[in-house]
């Protein structure tokens, strides 16, 4: 029988508990359920079941106010113990622990074993460059807006300004569901024929990411009916579906088309100190696993704020050569703007997908102009310009720093 391991790193928070005791009932509740009483006999049969403390870091700084004391927890569970997927691996090591205290899930780290379990990303961020042809410049994303309501005419006219920009990817709104005014298949079709348009504009290629919706049983039958109707890249919320459901989606070689993951949900599990589950595993690195060739998550700069310090650990988690799945895009969003372009540019380095909703379409000049705005930020950096500097002789990222500024910090 297989003897791996895996191993799970929580964060604990209580100001009395013998940390080494807990980290010890942890291992044994989670996996044998019980040791001490067990015959000897028993013990032998069960050992390759038993869970194991690999460690325990208790954090007691002098004079600590009360609710700060806590300790990192990491403890090897047998592989032996449950099936190759995330469902199975994180029921085992987080479902009862999660509602147990103060405790947070910190890391992860499956087994080589495990690992294999999991193909990854189809293309990552090699091959989305390959697809579009960029592989000297961090990439430019523009978000759908206001598309409720919209019919075929509207949806089509708002992806035609937005690809005429010169952007090198474009995503739905992830609250754009099937619905009679813009069904999937004719979405797509409309959306995919403004790209050619576009196209023929800027010389560009472009994908187009369609918001992956309905019953989960039928997923599968409604990607490959967008990829039919000529789409080229998909959106998914991994997190209401589950991460099997992504990884499913990954590993069927008739879904051929870059998958984007989405973090709606996401606020309901990273955000706490003190619960859930950190956002470098749950938007890094599960995702990664799972199958995603990029990943968005919230932004250290604008209006849905994380920690930079998370942040640029969920870039480490979908870039890192640890993982045998192929490296992720990180997409850091919400409030960016092209005033922060060098910022991006600077924490993530060229592996970054810049993305943006409000600071294309409310750039003064329309969405074409907004585009070409970011694009014009990506080669200012590049060429070695300050965003002012460069403006002098680029009118539309000139009316864009007039209008959000530039953030140096």
């Amino acid at each position: 029988m297989n003897n791996s391991y895996s191993h799970a790193t929580y964060r604990l928070y209580d100001d009395k508990a013998d940390f080494q005791k807990k980290a010890e009932s942890i291992a044994v509740g989670l996996t044998v359920g019980s040791w001490t009483e067990l015959p000897e006999a028993a013990k032998e049969q069960m050992q390759k079941h038993l869970g194991k403390v690999v460690s325990v870091l208790v954090h007691e700084p002098e004079g600590a106010a009360p609710g700060e004391r806590c300790a990192d927890i990491t403890i090897a569970y047998p592989d032996a113990n449950f099936s190759r997927d995330i469902p199975a691996f994180l029921v085992t090591a987080f479902g009862k622990l999660s509602m147990d205290g103060r405790i947070k899930l910190i890391d992860m780290e499956p087994s080589t074993d495990f690992l294999s379990a999991f193909p990854g990303p189809k293309f990552g961020v090699q091959g989305v460059r390959d697809i579009l042809g960029v592989h000297d410049r961090p990439l430019v994303m523009s978000i759908f807006k206001s598309v409720i309501g919209h019919d075929l005419d509207n949806l089509r006219e708002q992806f035609l300004q937005q690809a005429l920009g010169g952007v090198d990817l474009i995503k739905d709104d992830e609250i754009l569901f099937e619905n009679p005014l813009t069904p999937l298949e004719q979405r797509v079709e409309a959306c995919i024929s403004a790209a050619r348009e576009a196209e023929q504009a800027t010389g560009q290629k472009l994908l187009y990411f369609t918001n992956l919706t309905g019953s989960t049983f039928q997923l599968k039958a409604n990607a490959k009916r967008a990829i039919a109707a000529g789409a080229n890249g998909l959106l998914f919320n991994v997190l209401a579906y589950g991460f099997d459901v992504l990884a499913e989606l990954a590993a069927d070689p008739e879904i051929n088309v870059p998958i984007a993951a989405h973090p709606a949900m996401a606020g309901a599990m990273y955000p706490s100190l003190h619960h859930g589950i950190s956002a470098p595993l749950l938007l890094g690195k599960l995702m990664r696993i799972a199958g995603a060739d990029l990943s968005l998550f919230p932004s250290p700069y604008g209006s849905v704020v994380m920690p930079k310090a998370e942040n640029l650990a969920v870039m480490e988690a979908l870039l890192t050569p640890a993982l045998p799945q192929k490296p992720a895009f990180p997409v850091p969003s919400a409030g960016i703007h092209q005033g922060l372009v060098p910022l991006i540019m600077g924490d993530f380095g060229p592996e970054v997908v810049v993305n943006a909703g409000g600071g294309v379409h409310g750039h003064p000049g329309g969405s074409a102009a907004g585009g070409r705005a970011f694009r014009q930020a990506v080669d200012a950096v590049r060429s070695g310009f300050t965003l002012e500097d460069y403006a002098q002789t680029h009118e539309e990222l000139r009316i864009a720093i007039e209008r959000w500024g530039v953030r140096t910090s």
